[in-house]
């Protein structure tokens, strides 16, 4: 089939923008979003232009890399699903794409399709870490979690850091993340020794970069790791806790 793409295009963090519009031919209902644009991309080799810069590494839906926004669509038109696996099978012969950064004030484009998703590394520096001195590596069976509380942890600790929650936000929040990582590190035994500090940094950091939520949900529709809105209200539940516990 025959498809027009509009992609967005930007020399640098400081350049203008602007859309392109393309005409791509002979492309498969099977194909992904990331393999239009790679054949869009030789066309404009072929052609002697500059291919569209986007970013891709996996592409089994795992790494978190191939975020771009689609038709005003966090990764796509199909909720739950990472660019690289939202298929071209929903759209007919003679449809126009637009294809364009994920767009949110903490992503500013470092060139064409690309974002600098460095301020969900802030958050992960703050806090999405464990730093408590364990000495030598415990048996395996010293700390016994239930296979509830750990298969909920693992549910947690799914997020791959793609950042399609913050720009779906139309707050350009970073609740859903931030919970993510909150909730799946509170539910470990090692982990919540550093509840409280963990969560006063990473707040610190949400303030800071992002914006605040206002519970809206679209977040965890484009959140391609299925994370729960529950997320969300971890980072209250986990603030709240941490502020009686000071008082006492």
């Amino acid at each position: 089939m025959k498809l027009t793409v509009q992609v967005w295009r930007q020399a640098g963090p400081g350049a203008p923008g602007r859309f392109e519009r393309h005409v791509v031919d002979g492309i498969e209902p099977h194909l992904s979003v990331l393999e239009l644009l790679d054949a869009l991309n030789e066309q404009l080799i072929d052609s002697g232009a500059e291919p569209v810069a986007f970013e891709s590494d996996c592409r089994e839906g795992i790494c978190g890399a191939c975020g771009v926004t689609v038709d005003g669509e966090a990764h796509g038109r199909e909720d739950n699903v990472p660019s690289c696996h939202q298929r071209l099978s929903g759209y007919a012969d003679g449809s126009i794409l637009r294809i364009e950064p994920l767009r949110a004030g903490a992503f500013p484009v470092v060139r064409d399709l690309i974002v600098d998703r460095g301020a969900l590394d802030d958050l992960i520096r703050a806090g999405g870490h464990v730093a408590v001195d364990a000495g030598t590596a415990p048996d395996a069976d010293a700390l016994p979690v239930g296979e509830e509380r750990a298969e909920l942890a693992l549910d947690f600790a799914a997020c791959i850091g793609c950042g399609a929650c913050v720009a779906a936000c139309p707050n350009g929040a970073a609740h859903l993340f931030a919970g993510s990582k909150l909730m799946h590190l509170s539910l470990l035994p090692l982990p919540s020794l550093e509840r409280q500090r963990r969560v006063v940094a990473v707040v610190d950091e949400l303030e800071e970069l992002f914006g605040p939520c206002s519970n809206y949900g679209e977040c965890a529709r484009a959140c391609p790791a299925g994370i729960p809105l529950t997320a969300i209200a971890a980072v209250n539940h986990e603030r709240l806790l941490a502020g009686l516990q000071r008082r006492l």
